[in-house]
């Protein structure tokens, strides 16, 4: 199974950005271990702090893998135009945060992604990464 992982802005400072939130862990260092861990998985890897960016990696999902893991970060609770990418998808999307988003500020509570993917996992840490794929191997 072919698997993308899209992070959005400020992931790239996982590890470093506010460890009591995101972990001390950075993504590359957890993918490593997501790749031992799912061998049978063929995973690519795409992040961005720029919306243009992550909307064409997005799109070019469609035809480079089987399903999409997409951590839009802030641009979850803003940007219509990433949501309009997912929403044209025919391959299953899992929606993830890191953090439980419902025991942040309010205005992370609303996500424009959610009502265009098959579902939601926050709140795990970088383990809301192995529950998607779980999800999505079966």
């Amino acid at each position: 199974m072919r698997i993308a992982i899209i992070n959005g802005p400020n992931l790239n400072l996982l590890g470093k950005r506010e460890p009591e939130v995101y972990g001390h862990t950075s993504f590359e260092d957890y993918l490593i271990k997501l790749k031992k861990d799912f061998p049978q998985v063929s995973f690519s890897y795409f992040q961005s702090n720029i919306e243009g960016e992550l909307i064409d990696a997005i799109q070019k999902t469609a035809t480079t893998a089987e399903a999409l893991i997409l951590n839009a970060a802030a641009y979850t609770h803003t940007s219509v135009g990433i949501a309009d990418a997912v929403k044209v998808l025919d391959i299953p999307v899992v929606e993830v945060h890191i953090s439980n988003v419902w025991k942040r500020e309010s205005y992370r509570h609303t996500s424009y992604l959610s009502p265009h993917v098959v579902g939601v996992i926050a709140g795990f840490g970088l383990e809301s990464y192995r529950l998607a794929v779980a999800f999505l191997k079966k």
